[in-house]
């Protein structure tokens, strides 16, 4: 496994090309954590196989995701500053994006990985992850037309990815002809969702929107099949992978769909190079191959191709060449536009531990 910051220090050579990848390892989003740090591990294998970064050897340097999200700015403006990390990436909800695009912005190029809410804008930003009017809304309109959903209840953490998707979807089920029919936010860590599925059972939904994260996703999953509800009432998230899956139990993901630009059992030939890869290099043992870890080998890819294309780390000379940096990555073809990449999106369905894909949206 990787080594995580500050143990670096004593490995540092002046022919590295130190990247901050800063990814949770604890919290609701730690569930996924170790699935991370292993991509994160096959992506650098491939990368230094092909000369690596301005013909320098990539070397990661793990930070925490999971903690407070003043601590982790701090710690990352910190290397940034000492010129220990050249460039900064991985998966981290929005809360943490917000905090770091002030202290790298200017300084060193950010790759976001992480679906979410859209917008982002800053000169040297670039985000590699799915967005609403890619991931949410197509998978809206197909609920509606293949599975009958009109009546949409929506579960979410209570921070900006969430709430700012909430209103996205009002606006998306508006024009689609649905309705929602009520909303609850509650505070990441929560593991008592009784409350929350009283208001679901009481709104008549047909469908659930959840924009939970991780370990809350888990235990909201849990207690919705307790309660008899995935009986009759439809799951619907664009966040959802196999950890998550294995941790809520086969008999409690039943009429769960999932919206993603990456599954595990995506059969492209890139997915298939590296699901490969993976498990020869981790075994058959290696944490779940997954769609937030994915996002993380994207991001890499991101950032190779963006430094290549420009010839340098400079961020505004990275977010000239933008738009004409593309790279086939195992989502498929991937192209920059604004900052963000847009991307093929599937649908699936919760099979048991897996997902069985139903469509490309």
């Amino acid at each position: 496994m990787l080594c995580h910051c500050p143990e670096h220090g004593a490995e540092r050579s002046s022919d590295d090309f130190p990247v901050g990848v800063v990814i949770p390892l604890r919290g609701p989003a730690g569930i996924f954590g170790p699935s991370c740090e292993a991509v994160t591990e096959t992506a650098l294998d491939h990368i230094n196989a092909s000369g690596g970064l301005l013909g320098r050897r990539v070397r990661p340097v793990v930070i925490d995701g999971g903690r407070p999200v003043r601590e982790i700015a701090a710690q990352v403006g910190a290397l940034v500053r000492s010129g220990e990390i050249h460039a900064v990436t991985g998966w981290h909800i929005s809360q943490v994006r917000q905090h770091l695009v002030p202290v790298v912005r200017g300084h060193v190029p950010y790759v976001y990985t992480s679906l979410y809410e859209g917008g982002e804008n800053s000169s040297g930003v670039f985000c590699s992850g799915e967005t609403p009017p890619d991931q949410i809304a197509p998978a809206m309109r197909w609920m509606r037309d293949e599975q009958g959903t009109r009546d949409l209840f929506v579960v979410g953490d209570d921070y900006v990815w969430p709430r700012s998707t909430s209103r996205s979807v009002r606006a998306y089920a508006r024009e689609l002809g649905m309705r929602v029919v009520g909303e609850s936010f509650v505070e990441l860590g929560t593991e008592d969702f009784g409350p929350t599925l009283e208001r679901v059972r009481g709104s008549g939904a047909d469908t659930v929107l959840m924009l939970l994260v991780g370990q809350d996703a888990v235990a909201f999953n849990r207690l919705f099949a307790a309660r008899g509800l995935h009986e009759h009432v439809r799951r619907l998230t664009p966040l959802m992978e196999e950890n998550m899956l294995l941790g809520s139990g086969a008999d409690c993901t039943a009429n769960l769909f999932v919206a993603a630009a990456y599954f595990r059992s995506l059969p492209t030939e890139s997915a298939l190079d590296l699901s490969g890869a993976y498990t020869r290099m981790h075994g058959p043992e290696a944490p779940p191959l997954n769609n937030m870890a994915e996002s993380c080998y994207e991001g890499l890819m991101a950032l190779g191709a963006l430094v290549r294309r420009a010839g340098t780390t400079r961020p505004e000379h990275l977010s000239r060449v933008g738009d004409s940096v593309g790279y086939d990555g195992p989502r498929g073809p991937m192209q920059l536009r604004s900052g963000n990449i847009h991307q093929r999106v599937y649908i699936a369905r919760a099979e048991g531990l897996g997902f069985e894909i139903l469509a490309r949206l």
